[in-house]
């Protein structure tokens, strides 16, 4: 099975890229936002807690993350492999994640972490959030506060890739193929 992490603050091109490597590698993809999105939207208990953390820019509990991934992975076993998109977010997670990959004989591949400048990720998110409708994406100060929150709890897990000698680093600036030029050399290795 073929893993791999696209990671990045938000509005750095995750769920962009993720798109294009699973139309070229046959992968699921897999957005912890849209797990946790879909979830609120059907309501449930799950989506209702997260909501409140969500609508503040905080971060979901890790067992609660790490149980949905689970949950995804079990149900498509037989899948060619996955990008995650967002996750995991934390060190803690990381390192639970890669327990749960072991236990069923997987493993990450890589990591590609995307930089971008702050302005222009607050750019990004405010025109997706002006077409998506989201309300997360056009609260200037939700959207500071979630990019602060991912340099201090999630950017961490750069260096814990790193250590594993798996992290590929892609500045995102430029046009979509360009960039994705870039990505597509690195997941070849």
């Amino acid at each position: 099975m073929i893993n791999f992490i696209l990671f990045g603050p938000p509005g750095s091109g995750k769920g962009t890229y993720s798109k294009k490597i699973v139309e070229d590698l046959g992968l699921i993809h897999i957005s912890t936002g849209d797990l946790l999105r879909s979830e609120i939207e059907k309501k449930t208990d799950l989506g209702m807690q997260a909501k409140s953390k969500m609508e503040k820019g905080e971060f979901v509990p890790d067992e609660t993350v790490i149980s949905m991934i689970e949950g995804i992975l079990c149900e498509n076993d037989l899948a060619k492999g996955f990008v995650f998109d967002g996750f995991p977010r934390t060190v803690a997670q990381a390192q639970a994640f890669d327990t749960m990959l072991h236990k069923y004989n997987q493993s990450i591949r890589q990591v590609i972490a995307f930089e971008v400048e702050e302005e222009e990720l607050i750019s990004r998110i405010m025109a997706r959030g002006k077409e998506s409708g989201r309300a997360d994406d056009q609260n200037y100060d939700v959207i500071k506060n979630r990019i602060a929150v991912y340099h201090s709890k999630t950017e961490p897990v750069k260096e814990y890739y790193k250590a594993q000698k798996k992290l590929s680093v892609v500045i995102n600036e430029g046009k979509i193929d360009e960039v994705y030029a870039k990505v597509s050399s690195i997941l070849s290795v």
